[in-house]
């Protein structure tokens, strides 16, 4: 037995439960390295034993067995550290784990504290996220559809007579308007890159924000600092002035973050356009459109391009004028609009592509999908670690969605949305209706 009557393998077991929620990540040296540098024996203990889903003190309590005077300074120092989440519903707050993204990366990477060794954790973190073996090809290199980020086009670029095409939740400042309470903090993609010493950019640090009940954790826990619907609409201006991708929670509703991303510190832009997953970040279903008499073959469009799939093809004709001109390749386009933010002559603009992507209507909805795909939807059915009938079920009901037919059946478009009402109905006859509104 490990300290204090921790068993020895619990950094393990912690492994396994943080890849068991919607974000997979590989359960590697790397990985166990940096478990046990944010984690005591007790708090992996904890994590490692709670439910898999947002659950009371009371159930956290009864799940994990550990006596209640113990569990609440330990689940406050986690909360601190913001390792598990915990988010007022009603009256009550609900504790649930931080998956690694987001999550664990960007908690760990916005803290101020001197409780972490930052340039250690920003290096470990490194190669976790960039590597060959690493959370973006164990998140998308099965054709997987669904992510928790979106681009949300600048509207600034948008080709006149395409406006009224553009939705409400595709709308930055329509999703600030809607906040009730909004926190800026440090950008932990940027903030890995200070430390590694490898952040070439003059873009701030704390730039990206949270809403409503995020922002209100973030707060609560010292991870950022509450601004105004005025400081961020200044925030939006200064994306636009620098060039920065506008990545949003990819939900249609109660959106919880905006992310204001830069193609050389963002690792989940890095998810495309190092390994080309293309919905590493769900594209806006804009694309860039040219305006071949206006366009003088600058290429200040191809420089600007965030993911670098937009190049100068050259134009060998004798009379040619531009004698280069640019191509995008749309399989690959977020959509977001930097390139047409840098055009001189205003040749280039976004216009609606053939293609729209549809986001999940709700955080809940958007969870049931990912899980589904990554193999991991059976932890938040069954959701006790400890109990023997749920990891039966876990076992079971996993090896059944796991089955080609039945995940294609049930992320089909016949299916997809009979299977999330059925599920939203079996959490509401729980007498737990507030989750699917999340």
């Amino acid at each position: 037995m490990g300290h204090n009557g921790v068993g020895k393998d619990i950094f393990t077991d912690l492994a396994a439960k943080v890849d068991g929620l919607p974000m997979r990540v590989p359960r590697t040296k790397t990985l166990h390295e940096i478990l046990r540098r944010l984690y005591t024996p007790e708090e992996a203990e904890v994590v490692a034993k709670m439910p898999y889903g947002a659950s009371t003190f009371e159930r956290v309590a009864a799940v994990t067995k550990i006596p209640r005077e113990k569990l609440r300074p330990l689940l406050e120092g986690l909360c601190s550290k913001g390792l598990v989440m915990d988010v007022c519903i009603g009256d009550d707050y609900r504790y649930l784990p931080s998956p690694m993204v987001i999550g664990i990366f960007e908690m760990t990477m916005m803290r101020t504290d001197e409780g972490a060794d930052a340039k250690a954790l920003a290096s470990l973190f490194h190669d976790i996220l960039s590597g060959a073996d690493g959370l973006w090809p164990a998140n998308f290199s099965h054709g997987e559809q669904i992510s928790v980020l979106r681009t949300v086009p600048h509207e600034a670029v948008v080709r006149e007579g395409s406006y009224t095409e553009i939705l409400d939740y595709d709308r930055a400042r329509d999703l600030v308007d809607r906040a009730e309470r909004i926190a800026v903090g440090i950008c932990s993609c940027r903030h890995e890159k200070h430390h590694r010493g490898a952040k070439a950019c003059a873009v701030p640090l704390e730039l990206c924000c949270s809403f409503n009940m995020a922002a209100e954790f973030l707060i609560r826990r010292n991870l950022g600092r509450e601004i105004s619907k005025g400081q961020m609409a200044v925030n939006l201006d200064r994306a636009r002035e620098w060039g920065l991708v506008m990545n949003a929670d990819s939900v249609q509703r109660n959106a919880s973050f905006l992310c204001l991303c830069c193609g050389c510190c963002c690792n989940a832009l890095a998810g495309l356009k190092t390994f080309g997953y293309a919905n590493a970040v769900i594209a806006s279903g804009w694309l860039p459109q040219i305006d071949a008499e206006e366009c003088v073959g600058c290429g200040a469009c191809a420089r600007a391009c965030p993911v670098e799939v937009l190049t100068m093809v050259p134009d060998e004709r004798m009379n040619a004028k531009p004698k280069a001109s640019p191509r995008v390749d749309a399989a690959l386009c977020l959509g977001c609009g930097v390139c047409a933010l840098k055009c001189k002559t205003g040749s280039l603009r976004l216009a609606p592509g053939p293609k729209r992507v549809i986001p999940p209507e709700t955080t809940f909805r958007r969870v049931l999908l990912q899980t589904l795909e990554r193999g991991t939807l059976q932890n938040q059915l069954f959701d006790d670690p400890g109990r023997l009938t749920h990891k039966f079920l876990r076992g079971f009901v996993g090896g059944f969605l796991r089955l080609p037919p039945v995940k294609r059946a049930l992320l089909s478009k016949a299916l997809r949305s009979r299977f999330l009402e059925f599920m939203e109905a079996g959490v509401r006859r729980k007498g737990q209706g507030w989750v699917t509104e999340a």
